[in-house]
């Protein structure tokens, strides 16, 4: 059984995906709901998600309460990461300045930073962006994505599958 540790960014276990940056189509925006127990989810427990509303990659964050959709784009060396709901399509916006983003291959530590979309509430944001110079390779990616929800920790690990092979 695979060992998934939260809080070691550097040592999680990850697998292959390709996406490239979403799509501008616009996503309902509600409030997050409540949590107070520390959340996590692995590959493991991933319930097969298809392509999230960006078109990128989603993978459970806190045991299918919430979700991320992990897209990036080559060009630019940047990855953009949506806080999405349990119905995986609908904005959450979280009180939050930052996530991790950690890639296996090639290895990279990547602050995202918050950016809110329209529709966002102040002091709050369903996106998170940042940029790493290693982001520009094209290849499928695939790593965690941690951050912090009212004080509680979600982790979840994604990974991109070539263009073309995700769920719908």
């Amino acid at each position: 059984m695979k060992t998934f540790t939260a809080t070691l960014f550097a040592s999680t276990c990850l697998v292959g995906l390709s996406i490239v940056a979403g799509c501008s189509k616009q996503i309902p925006v509600t409030e997050p709901p409540s949590s107070t127990d520390n959340q996590q989810s692995s590959i493991e427990d991933h319930h097969g998600h298809g392509a999230g509303p960006h078109d990128g990659t989603v993978a459970d964050w806190g045991g299918g309460k919430y979700h991320v959709e992990f897209t990036v784009d080559h060009d630019k060396q940047e990855a953009t990461v949506y806080i999405l709901g349990a119905d995986e399509t609908t904005a959450i916006p979280i009180d939050a300045a930052e996530i991790d983003l950690s890639i296996s291959d090639p290895a990279m530590q990547v602050t995202l930073k918050a950016t809110p979309q329209d529709g966002d509430p102040a002091g709050k944001a369903s996106r998170f962006v940042g940029n790493h110079e290693k982001l520009g390779v094209v290849q499928e990616y695939a790593g965690t994505i941690a951050g912090v929800i009212d004080g509680t920790p979600f982790s979840g690990d994604f990974k991109e599958a070539p263009h073309g092979e995700h769920d719908h």
